[in-house]
């Protein structure tokens, strides 16, 4: 009988202690007695990452990206060498590597780095002698030979990319939520678990804040077509199916309400109205590896604009930094930022066809006193910044307009 391939990754709730690598060991081990080869792809214990990137931010404000890979990369190698001897203590064999051992190649973009290949001859060679394999998310190793990491979330991007080049037969997330829900479950209370949801939704949801998955992971999974499981490593319920296309044959217009406050906004004011100005900005911007979301250009009355765009809160301070600099070139004002934003997402693929809905979501802040200071819009997304501190208040409104506490 041929064995199945299974790739497992546990999150850092999962793994936040010994007695729950003890809980992840046994649970491995019953997916290997069921004649399957499996690897694991571990993320670091618990608030293991925050507690690192906050030590080097009490060294430096601006820590070098090649050193902060370095520290970061820390944190994975602990729990999968931990797990491993767990499993070991079971009575079965298991076997850890870092992501420079099982060969994840990645280009040299430190803390957002891309997989370009992986080797897997060590994962097969480990799976033939019976062993289970650990390896150890969020982490890679460059042309240079530099440890790389792959952002925020990048054990899930290890699990789906290590899922893919071993062909395996299913990827399995395991997390502290026992699925995707239509809204953070500790936010709304009667938020429901989504049994199956698209590609399509999940990477819009992913990418406008929702922390199940990591984005580029879910890119990956559409791109190859790998089905995932996402599910509680606390629980045997099912969980949540990730898929190309939905069972449904009337899609819901609205499947979930996401949110994100880690964006900050940068204004600059009086920018002259003249022709490839936007392109100066954004090319200088783009050049420092800022990762640039919304825009909003105000209509010029007096030949000057104002420009506002939103970047990631780890971004802001090169990015203002790199503002200013262009400000001065182009001769504009002042510029500005404000940490105190928050983004309010609201995602379906029904939204294609049904109308509507970007009024429903406006009257709803309204209604609520929820002013709006940006809006972007996608095929199955509508996305408002707004007040971070009516964020929360702005999520409750909207999952109980669109009725998902009914789904």
């Amino acid at each position: 009988m041929k064995k199945e391939i299974i790739v497992q990754k546990y999150g850092g709730s999962s793994v936040a202690n010994i007695d729950r690598i003890k809980i992840v060991a046994k649970r491995v081990l019953s997916a290997k007695k069921k004649n399957n080869n499996i690897v694991v792809v571990v993320s670091a214990l618990g608030d293991t990452t925050d507690e690192l990137e906050d030590m080097a931010f009490k060294i430096s404000s601006n820590p070098p990206e090649r050193e902060m890979d370095m520290l970061m990369s820390t944190g994975e190698q602990i729990s999968c060498a931990l797990l491993a001897i767990a499993i070991k203590e079971l009575g079965h064999n298991a076997i850890s590597f870092t992501g420079n051992q099982v060969g994840i190649r990645t280009d040299s973009s430190h803390t957002k780095a891309r997989i370009e290949t992986i080797e897997c001859e060590r994962i097969r060679k480990a799976h033939q002698e019976g062993k289970i394999v650990i390896v150890a998310g969020y982490q890679g190793v460059s042309v240079e030979n530099d440890i790389t990491t792959l952002g925020r979330g990048g054990s899930d991007l290890s699990a789906v990319a290590l899922a893919q080049a071993m062909k395996a037969d299913v990827c399995e997330i395991y997390t502290d939520v026992t699925g995707i829900y239509t809204t953070d479950p500790r936010k709304v209370k009667n938020a429901r678990k989504i049994k199956t949801i698209t590609f399509d939704e999940m990477l819009e949801m992913a990418s406008l804040g929702a922390q199940v998955m990591q984005a580029r992971s879910i890119e990956v999974a559409k791109r190859f077509n790998i089905p995932i499981h996402v599910r509680s490593s606390f629980s045997k319920e099912e969980g949540t199916m990730i898929v190309k296309e939905s069972p449904k044959l009337e899609e819901i217009a609205v499947r979930g309400i996401t949110c994100n406050k880690n964006e900050a906004k940068i204004t600059i004011c009086s920018v002259p109205d003249q022709a490839g100005v936007a392109a100066k900005i954004f090319t200088e911007i783009s050049k420092i590896g800022a990762n640039v979301d919304l825009i909003v250009q105000n209509v010029s009355h007096t030949k000057h604009t104002d420009i506002s765009f939103t970047v990631p809160k780890t971004d802001l301070a090169k990015a203002f930094k790199t503002s200013q600099a262009i400000a001065k070139k182009i001769n504009a004002g002042n510029v500005s930022k404000d940490e105190n934003v928050a983004r309010v997402s609201i995602v379906g693929s029904g939204m294609r066809s049904h109308h509507g809905i970007a009024a429903k979501m406006f009257r709803c802040l309204a209604d609520n006193k929820i002013n709006i200071d940006m809006i972007s819009t996608s095929e199955i997304s509508i996305s408002c910044i707004i007040d971070q501190q009516l964020m929360d208040k702005a999520v409750k409104a909207l999952h109980k307009k669109f009725e998902l506490d009914k789904i």
